[in-house]
């Protein structure tokens, strides 16, 4: 598997906001990530690509055993193959293929060999000469890597037509890998919000996630973490089922888009110091577990480590961030994420959210509990999703109408779960607040509940001029808190540019560096945790918050430590940052419990 000429990828964004990016992307070299948890969405996607293409589409009924995996493995397929078209076309030796290129090379980071051996075509003086340079420059191009997100967590079981509960791997989870190991990618598959020891071990299935001819990997393993603990720990265990992880993607706890998990305190600049320290002895410690689960096996291994990147994706806003962190920390590359989705040649956005996203205040973005799963989710205040959450609580219709079911975990009072943002759910809730069974705050607590399964995909559905299913075509959208400072719709070259630093784009002149605005994201975590704790705290609540507090003090310590190696544009930022690491120290400090109950 070659590797992408960029070095930045496209992260997964909700379930619709990225789902066709690879068509749109890949040609140019720029790897993405698509969300295969919604086989709905997919089924619907390859449809409207088929016809847009002008090919047969044969739809895959739930009725079919295994329906779930074949609509994925099938949109995966379509994909594949309508890039594989794309990349025929992109030739040096015809006038079309000729403008794609260029458009290919342009966009490729400064000093690229490609750039050089474009200018020697044109500059060739022979027939020969030319056909020379120009197989060359064939040879070089490749598409952007298609890969896979799955988020461990979501990994409902199922049952059949009869109710009957069908095996472990027709689950949710389990059923989307299946999808993409069966499909003809050569891409990776992501796994992120934790461990999930069926699904991975579920990987020793398919021959693809082992070593092969050269030694190498048709599918590659990357997982999404949050510290360096839970990187050799997940590690570890795929590395003794003979999983090789290609790659560590490292995303801040609370400067990212969707679901957020934050971390106890531990701030991005220390998690990715303790990466660069331990990353040759991570990547030999798994290299020796890996090797020898092979030859428990039976199967070839490599003859040595194979490359083990480590990337960081989260809030990164500027050129100069993006350039400090991977020569800093020795990155293999970064994940530049909701800002594109102001580009609609990256993403699928409604027009309607695109708006909306441009209008929005800084303080639209927040971080919310609107997620099922119960885990604090960024959201936007001004979207069409909840201005219809709203809408239905006050025609005395909470909840939403739950088809999907993806995230249906909740037995309190039905024995089959349910979603706690299903009208079934928000009713049952309603009726025992009546009833003075719980508190108006618990009540209110189930309210802000939303539909994320028809909410995140509806966008992808809209941008293409098509309708969603049931016309549920209210739009969720989770954005990190950086969006709050990109103003503008923007072009694919320019964006990509930006990030290069061939050009700059006009950001909100009072957006943080990267590192501040994560510190005050935590600081501002910290203090609801606080505040959040009654009168009396209990023990385990004052461990908590002492070990939060002391791993924040430990990072904003380490910032203040760190900024003079920073990039800058100016002195007077540099004393900003000071100044701002100074406050923020100064406000954990004073944080104080009330009344303890030991």
């Amino acid at each position: 598997m070659l590797s992408s000429p960029h070095s930045f990828h496209i992260p997964v964004m909700g379930l619709g906001y990225t789902v066709d990016t690879p068509i749109k992307v890949a040609r140019y070299g720029i790897s993405s990530v698509v969300s295969i948890m919604d086989d709905q969405l997919l089924e619907r996607m390859r449809e409207i690509y088929s016809n847009k293409n002008q090919l047969d589409f044969i739809p895959i009924s739930e009725k079919e055993a295994d329906y779930r995996a074949k609509r994925i493995q099938a949109y995966l397929d379509l994909m594949h193959e309508l890039i594989q078209v794309q990349m025929q076309e992109i030739d040096v030796f015809s006038q079309n293929g000729l403008a794609q290129l260029k458009t290919y090379v342009d966009l490729l980071p400064e000093n690229h060999p490609l750039q050089e051996l474009f200018l020697e075509f044109f500059e060739a003086n022979s027939a020969q000469e030319k056909e020379k340079i120009g197989a060359q420059i064939q040879s070089m191009i490749q598409p952007g890597s298609v890969d896979v997100n799955i988020m461990t967590k979501v990994d409902k079981l199922n049952s059949d037509e009869n109710g009957e509960l069908l095996p472990r791997e027709f689950s949710d989870a389990l059923s989307a890998l299946r999808g993409f190991a069966q499909s003809k990618l050569s891409g990776s598959v992501i796994f992120s919000a934790g461990m999930n020891p069926a699904l991975f071990a579920y990987l020793e299935e398919f021959s693809d996630f082992f070593p092969a001819e050269k030694e190498n990997l048709k599918k590659q393993v990357i997982l999404k973490v949050s510290d360096y603990r839970s990187a050799l720990i997940q590690g570890k265990f795929l590395a003794k089922k003979g999983i090789w992880v290609s790659e560590f993607r490292i995303e801040s706890g609370l400067n990212c888009g969707g679901h957020a998990f934050a971390t106890d305190g531990f701030l991005i600049g220390p998690i990715l110091e303790e990466f660069k320290a331990n990353r040759a002895e991570l990547t030999q410690t798994l290299f020796e577990i890996c090797s020898e689960a092979h030859l428990q096996k039976g199967i070839s291994t490599f003859s040595s480590p194979p490359q083990l990147k480590v990337t960081y994706q989260g809030g990164i806003g500027t050129a100069e961030e993006n350039s400090f962190l991977q020569k800093h920390y020795q990155l293999d590359g970064t994940g530049w994420g909701s800002p594109f989705l102001l580009v609609p040649e990256a993403t699928s956005v409604d027009d309607d959210t695109l708006q909306r996203i441009i209008k929005a205040k800084q303080a639209d973005f927040y971080l919310s509990h609107a997620s099922p799963l119960g885990v604090p989710f960024n959201n936007l205040r001004n979207s069409s999703a909840e201005e219809q959450r709203k809408d239905r609580i006050a025609r005395n219709r909470p909840g939403s109408p739950c088809y999907k079911k993806f995230l249906s975990f909740n037995t309190d009072h039905t024995e089959k779960p349910i979603c706690t943002a299903s009208r079934q759910y928000q009713n049952i809730q309603s009726e025992r607040f009546e009833k003075g069974e719980i508190s108006n705050q618990e009540l209110q607590e189930t309210l802000v509940k939303d539909c994320l399964c028809e909410g995140l995909s509806a966008p992808a559905i809209l941008a293409s001029g098509e309708i969603p299913k049931r016309n549920l075509s209210a739009v969720t959208i989770c954005p990190g808190p950086n969006l709050a400072y990109f103003k503008g719709i923007y072009s694919l070259k320019e964006m990509v540019g930006h990030i290069y630093g061939k050009i700059k784009l006009n950001l909100e002149p009072e957006r943080p560096h990267v590192i501040i605005k994560e510190a005050q994201l935590y600081v501002s975590y910290l203090k609801n945790e606080f505040e959040k704790v009654s009168d009396a705290a209990n023990k385990r609540q004052i461990t908590y918050l002492e070990k939060f507090r002391s791993n924040l003090t430990h990072g904003v310590e380490y910032y203040q430590n760190l900024i003079r190696e920073v990039q800058v544009d100016t002195e007077e930022k540099l004393a900003s940052m000071k100044e701002e690491l100074h406050k923020l120290y100064q406000e954990i400090q004073q944080l104080e419990l009330k009344e303890v109950l030991v």
